[in-house]
């Protein structure tokens, strides 16, 4: 903002000083033309005929210009008129510069060329905070269609409630992961779509996506992350694979990216941030399976909306935002990959929490081994399975003040995790 209030008092000082200089001198000549000067001059009065004048005679020099009153009435009608044309075009030059700021944004480096501003985000440019407003890059929507082969179902990463995920590889050499949303005129949605572009634009973090850029067209929205070739864990837990890729190993390192990113979010952003829907298909992977979380700005929508078993009671009931809600969706996703169910199962009677059908059988560790995830059977220390599983139940207690905090949950992690993956694990 600073800068801007600099570059717009350097225009007016520019465009001031020039009307200032001519309307001063155009004010000279009509002040000069319509009134007469009289200089006194006093002066020793020469002897006449032996006699003195009783006092000193005073000479008068007149300096009058002979100019008619239509010259002088056109004078002033004339720079009565030239202040006017020139305060419109200056007010006319401060609007174009403050509605360009307002309908452009910094374009990626390299890039500058696929990367334009659009008058169709200008009501989101308007929303975005003022300290990001300008350095979010605007993709054009052609770009990214273009990219996806025309948001083609072989480019899906992964599908969501609200939206798709896809790969996208733009003017052929940059490999983007594109997040489409469909507006269709919910104002909810487009709420959503801000503030997570706002969000993004100020938290960076190894384990919160990267925000690359936004694109708004139509009723389409769509928001450009880097790269996550592995979709989310949603689609890898629960997808045709149905988790066979994804070890003991690199679940607990996928536990304790996303233990890392929530610490960020409540331990070092000022003031904390609460995440409030994290779930499996909100965490996304790239090519070495590192965890990044995603999607911020769902969590209004979706709990006045949806009956989300992710949930944590008291959210339901009254609402109340701590960072414990997001301690509890842990606890889910980390159920999620030791048991390999969904956070929510859908038979044909009612839905069922993983927490209401889980809790229950790991109250007898020896239950463990026989409701384990088929997929990473017999591949661990029963000793760290059983610790893990205790984190679990521990995150998702209904009271909230028994739940740990997310420091302490990451703490108890890191020693299951080998040290090459970012743990303090040694094998020998």
């Amino acid at each position: 903002m600073f800068v801007k209030h600099q570059t717009r008092m350097c225009l007016l000082r520019h465009l001031l000083l020039p009307i200032c200089l001519v309307g001063f001198c155009l004010f000279s000549v009509v002040f000069v033309s319509a009134t007469p000067q009289e200089i006194p001059i006093s002066q020793a009065s020469p002897r006449t005929g032996g006699a003195q004048s009783s006092g000193p005679p005073v000479v008068k020099v007149v300096i009058r210009q002979d100019l008619n009153k239509k010259i002088l009435i056109a004078l002033i009608v004339s720079s009565t008129l030239l202040c006017i044309t020139v305060m419109m075009i200056l007010y006319l030059l401060l609007w174009r510069y403050r509605s360009m700021n307002n309908n452009s944004f910094n374009g990626i480096k390299g890039k500058s060329d696929s990367v334009k501003s659009s008058g169709s985000t200008k009501p989101v440019v308007h929303k975005v905070d003022s300290v990001t407003k300008g350095t979010i890059p605007v993709y054009e929507y052609q770009l990214l269609e273009s990219g996806t082969n025309k948001f083609s179902d072989g480019n899906v990463l992964s599908r969501g409630g609200r939206g798709c995920l896809y790969s996208a590889c733009l003017d052929g050499k940059s490999f983007v992961t594109v997040k489409k949303l469909d507006v269709g005129g919910e104002t909810d949605i487009e709420k959503q779509f801000e503030n997570e572009v706002d969000w993004l634009a100020k938290i960076k973090h190894q384990n919160i996506i990267s925000l690359l850029g936004f694109s708004v067209y139509r009723q389409t929205r769509c928001i450009v992350y880097e790269m996550m070739q592995n979709g989310s864990l949603e689609s890898r837990l629960h997808g045709p694979s149905q988790g066979s890729g994804l070890t003991w190993q690199l679940r607990m390192k996928i536990a304790v990216d996303i233990a890392r990113g929530l610490e960020y979010l409540h331990e070092h952003c000022h003031p904390p941030v609460v995440h409030r829907d994290l779930k499996s298909s909100n965490i996304l992977l790239d090519s070495d399976f590192n965890a990044k979380i995603s999607d911020f700005g769902y969590a209004t929508v979706l709990v006045t909306q949806n009956k989300n078993l992710n949930r944590p009671s008291e959210y339901l009931l009254d609402g109340k935002v701590t960072d414990k809600n997001d301690v509890y969706s842990f606890g889910v996703i980390l159920l999620e990959l030791l048991l390999g169910k969904r956070s929510v199962e859908k038979p044909s009677t009612e839905p069922e929490s993983v927490v209401t059908w889980a809790v229950p059988k790991l109250s007898d560790r020896a239950n463990l081994p026989n409701i384990l995830d088929p997929a990473i059977k017999g591949t661990m220390d029963l000793k760290h399975l059983y610790q893990v599983a205790a984190v679990a139940v521990l995150c998702v207690q209904p009271e909230p003040s028994y739940r740990p905090l997310i420091t302490d949950v990451l703490h108890s992690l890191i020693p299951l995790l080998p040290l090459e993956l970012g743990g303090s694990l040694r094998i020998l």
